[in-house]
């Protein structure tokens, strides 16, 4: 671009000197000015998009930590770095003999406790039985008022026996239950409800045989599909984004490779120290290529105008405090200088707002130029 706009300026110098030398070469040299050497382009119709490019880290969009309820010593780790592991699959294993032997003997004492209950509803049962053989016999006038009493309380001391059993049968369940659940983690298992159901281990903590305790990080898991790039973008633009805007994102891991991206989430304050806001695009990575911590570029498409007069932005010129470009109109062989207003810029290709003019503009000899002024395009049919 540089080596041909050189030779342009080249061409144009030249036939700048030989205008010069014409216009005050002798007495009988025309007086009137000759035409100027020009390069012009055409005005297109047609999209442009006004693009960033911007630099961020990618993210996994989840991370799940599997630590155990309880201290232990670890046994097994069925995963370890890079391998898939699957919502609910058993990751580690702590060893649970001790809380076996605490097990049996919850369930031992449940036993116990079931026996006695059962005890106690046969005898009050026998002593309902008694109780009713000796009203009976009172009714007769064979027993006294003081034998009915005490059997009457034999058959209450019995059945609150039958209540105090119930109440251990209870107990000795809900021991064998705590006991059952406490072997269960033992087993670590990994659960996630949302997201992919597939994810990957992305650091192991600890080795198989050591002591772990409560809560201690055994394995980090990530998601890989998708991934989030996260950028920082400055004041001028940020007005510009907003979620669903579409990107694209390249890395130098994978030069050649561009992946598709949108803008997900846009932080509503900026940060102090940078004055920059955080940005999240989603990326979706099916073949799980890109990986978290990886630098990334991301181009965003910050706004798009399908239907734009466009032309390069080299045909901008400035007039005083005005901007505008020199416009040639088809057939006609002078320039009128019209002021525009500019819209979206895309590298060297710029958008000219309510510009509704057909032909083209000029974009190398403004400097010779006025409004009116003739021109001639250097290797164009005279």
């Amino acid at each position: 671009m540089n080596a041909a706009r050189h030779g342009g300026w080249a061409v144009l110098v030249a036939w700048a000197l030989v205008a010069s030398a014409c216009e005050g070469g002798g007495p009988k040299a025309k007086k009137a000015r000759q035409p100027a050497p020009v390069s012009v382009a055409a005005i297109e119709r047609g999209p442009i998009a006004l693009s960033r490019v911007f630099g961020g880290t990618l993210e996994a969009p989840a991370r799940l930590v599997v630590a155990p309820k309880i201290t232990g010593r670890l046994v097994r780790l069925a995963v370890h770095i890079g391998d898939p592991v699957s919502a609910g699959q058993v990751v580690a294993e702590l060893d649970d003999d001790e809380l076996r032997q605490l097990a049996a003997q919850a369930q031992a004492a449940l036993a116990v406790a079931e026996a006695n209950a059962t005890e106690a509803k046969g005898a009050t049962a026998l002593a309902d039985k008694e109780l009713e053989r000796l009203k009976t016999l009172r009714g007769r006038g064979v027993v006294s008022a003081s034998q009915l009493d005490t059997a009457q309380a034999e058959a209450q001391a019995k059945a609150a026996a039958v209540e105090v059993t119930a109440a251990e049968v209870s107990r000795a369940k809900a021991a064998l239950d705590a006991a059952r659940i406490r072997v269960g983690y033992t087993k670590l298992v990994a659960r996630w409800s949302q997201g992919d159901r597939a994810r990957v281990v992305a650091e192991r903590f600890v080795d198989e045989g050591a002591m772990v305790a409560a809560n201690e990080p055994i394995l980090s898991i990530v998601e890989l599909d998708p991934l989030t790039a996260v950028i920082f973008v400055a004041e001028k633009d940020y007005r510009f984004l907003q979620p669903g805007l579409q990107a694209v994102v390249t890395t130098d891991a994978f030069p050649d490779a561009r992946f598709e991206a949108r803008v997900l989430r846009v932080a509503p304050v900026f940060e102090t120290g940078s004055r920059q806001a955080r940005v999240e695009l989603e990326v979706p990575n099916p073949e799980r290529r890109l990986k978290p911590g990886l630098f990334v570029k991301a181009r965003v498409e910050l706004a798009r105008v399908d239907d734009a007069v466009v032309v390069p932005q080299a045909a901008l010129t400035t007039r005083g405090d005005d901007t505008g470009v020199f416009w040639v109109a088809d057939g006609a062989e002078t320039v009128t200088w019209v002021p525009v207003e500019v819209g979206i810029q895309d590298g060297d290709r710029v958008q000219l707002v309510g510009f509704e003019r057909a032909g083209r503009v000029v974009t190398l000899g403004q400097q010779l130029l006025d409004d009116g002024s003739a021109i001639i395009v250097p290797g164009s049919a005279p």
